[in-house]
């Protein structure tokens, strides 16, 4: 079953409802067929429709993010596809491609978009969208005020706080003044203040708080943890503690 049989078939209501539903009509259309074959449906079937909804809120996001510039670079294309094959397999990543490249054409409602995407996903989710964003926006090694601009409202948008925000797009500089913002402290916090922030973020950005989005997106919450601890360990260097 393939990608958007797999949501129709299963009833993830929400996913193909709204919004998203919307843009993604003409592929809903095409493949109702498929949910109506009667196959049989498994617990790991479920699981997987489950994680291909969320992926299809991806696809919208990260055509928004693409299109903010006015230029689709090979990059961010190769970027996706390695992604998604990784995350689905060739088969089902063959098909995301073909709706992404579909979205890429059309006016995105970013902020109805995001509304549905905030009512149905939970926070340690969204803030998984976030990095994911931020890696595409990184694609081609720049990322340029354009592209910022897009992310930031997306994660406006999508209900984030500022200061996850900052310290989501901090994991992508290597510097010591990124560091204390990946830990959402000031470089004034004292050092207990600076060990009582590093474990408050272990904890947020722990892998297994996505576990139920699958082993792909595990990878890129693992990501995320290292970047805390590479964090800590730039501060601890700096002060000279363990």
């Amino acid at each position: 079953m393939g990608l958007l049989g797999s949501l129709i078939g299963f009833g993830i209501g929400w996913w193909v409802m709204g919004p998203i539903g919307a843009l993604i009509g003409m592929f809903l259309g095409r493949h109702a067929g498929e949910a109506a074959s009667g196959e049989r449906i498994s617990m790991n079937q479920t699981r997987e429709a489950s994680r291909d909804g969320f992926v299809v809120s991806l696809l919208v996001l990260l055509a928004a993010v693409m299109k903010s510039d006015g230029k689709i670079l090979r990059s961010e294309l190769d970027y996706v596809k390695n992604y998604l094959r990784n995350l689905l397999g060739i088969e089902k990543a063959g098909e995301a491609l073909i709706i992404l490249r579909d979205l890429t054409k059309k006016e995105i409602p970013l902020l109805e978009v995001c509304h549905q995407i905030r009512i149905n996903v939970n926070y340690d989710s969204r803030i998984q969208l976030l990095h994911l964003l931020f890696g595409l926006g990184l694609a081609d090694g720049i990322l340029d005020k354009t592209e910022i601009e897009v992310i930031q409202r997306i994660s406006n948008f999508l209900g984030i706080s500022d200061a996850d925000y900052q310290s989501v797009l901090n994991m992508f500089y290597d510097n010591l003044d990124a560091a204390y913002k990946v830990l959402e402290i000031s470089p004034s916090a004292s050092d207990d203040e600076v060990k009582k922030a590093y474990r408050k973020m272990a904890l947020r950005f722990h892998p297994d708080r996505v576990s139920h989005l699958g082993p792909e997106f595990q990878k890129s919450a693992n990501e995320k943890f290292a970047k805390v601890n590479e964090a800590y360990d730039k501060i601890k260097k700096e002060r000279g503690f363990n």
